[in-house]
């Protein structure tokens, strides 16, 4: 019988998620919290997490705690985790740095910077869905300040 600990986290929507301690312990916000607090019949609430998001983390968190994995296949899991719509990136995005947990972070700005690396402006405000208040004489402006001008 496994002796691990299990950790109760409660998202934002009453989601509760009981994963092993060894798991939780990737976040640095959840391993202060476990250090300063006996959890062991707490409950910690991830105000800023929804329970959708927190299942996506909580699979991460499981892949990338399992012994004898290559580097390789964490990269492909990798590869296939980030392969979600713009809103769902975003949320892992915000929760990754909300848990602090650097690693996941980095997985998320990379997808983020690789969505966007080689598009113009325009095409990069259509695909995060941004609209431009910039009137013509401030683009102009922007443009000649990134060309140096």
């Amino acid at each position: 019988m496994s002796s691990e600990k299990l950790i109760t986290l409660k998202t934002s929507d009453g989601e509760e998620f009981k994963p092993d301690e060894s798991i939780v312990m990737r976040s640095q916000v959840i391993k202060n919290i476990v250090q300063d607090v006996d959890c062991a019949s707490n409950v910690i609430p991830l105000t800023n997490v929804d329970g959708k998001t927190m299942c996506k983390v909580v699979e991460y968190w499981k892949k990338h705690s399992e012994e004898g994995v290559s580097k390789e296949v964490l990269m492909d899991f990798d590869k296939n985790f980030v392969k979600v719509d713009q809103s769902v990136l975003f949320y892992l995005l915000l929760t990754a740095d909300f848990l602090n947990d650097k690693e996941m972070l980095d997985v998320m700005c990379q997808e983020v910077s690789n969505r966007i690396k080689g598009k113009t402006p325009e095409e990069i405000r259509k695909e995060f869905g941004i609209e431009n208040d910039f009137i013509l004489e401030e683009e102009e402006e922007n443009l000649k300040r990134m060309l140096g001008l």
